[in-house]
């Protein structure tokens, strides 16, 4: 299959409904497909359930989708980081829905959407108020509490480089939650910093296969973490 390859993060991102669920990838900035919520913020679309490993940082990106009421409701595992005030505001003013879960059922959950599974039990949560209204069970003794599927109309997700078929590979770190995620949604968008002819990577190497994604946009020198390059730090963004 031939992936569509747009020119400008706006055409990948296509046509999104108010009232959508969106995956966005990243672990804080790292991974975070900055230049695809950019594009959802020209767009326009509001309502949106947003699914995050965060809460947004500073005043960019997630963040500022949120500070600008166009999240009502937002799923994740850290909502209060130091530098999560917009979040922080609108929460307290009523002003936004939150969903807590513990990262590894985050992951989980996803991932079980992505492979087609009802859902799972884990004690992860059980006996705390994120298990209230939940099946519970005691499985080989162990109290456990049941936890669904998250699905998405769309998710954004941040790579390093894809090649003309869709197939993703990740740089380090900002790995994170891209591939889960990509498995998960209805529209998978995908930013990478490079695109290379089909068959240019090695299978062995690819993370995320080109079956699950839609669209690709190539973004030269893609946003990281301090403007710092790839090459530049050791971490990855």
């Amino acid at each position: 299959m031939t992936v569509e390859l747009a020119p400008t993060a706006a055409e990948a991102l296509g046509d999104v409904a108010d009232g959508s669920t969106v995956m966005i990838g990243g672990f804080g900035p790292a991974g975070q497909p900055v230049e695809l919520i950019e594009a959802l913020l020209e767009h326009g679309a509001g309502d949106l359930v947003v699914v995050s490993n965060n809460a947004g940082n500073g005043d960019d990106a997630l963040a500022r989708l949120i500070h600008l009421g166009r999240v009502r409701r937002i799923v994740c595992s850290f909502p209060r980081q130091v530098d999560s005030w917009h979040f922080d505001a609108a929460y307290r003013a009523g002003r936004i829905e939150l969903e807590l879960v513990p990262q590894g059922n985050l992951a989980e959950r996803i991932r079980a959407a992505g492979a087609g599974l009802g859902g799972f039990f884990t004690p992860t949560g059980y006996g705390t108020p994120l298990a209230a209204g939940k099946e519970t069970r005691v499985i080989d003794g162990v109290p456990m509490v049941f936890e669904s599927p998250l699905r998405a109309d769309l998710a954004l997700v941040k790579a390093f480089r894809a090649d003309g078929a869709g197939n993703l590979v990740y740089r380090k770190t900002a790995r994170n939650f891209g591939p889960v995620m990509a498995t998960a949604a209805q529209r998978t968008v995908v930013q990478v910093n490079e695109v290379v002819p089909a068959g240019a990577i090695d299978p062995e190497t690819v993370v995320t296969p080109g079956i699950y994604v839609d669209a690709v946009v190539p973004i030269e020198g893609s946003t990281t973490l301090a403007g710092a390059r790839p090459s530049e730090r050791g971490a990855a963004t």
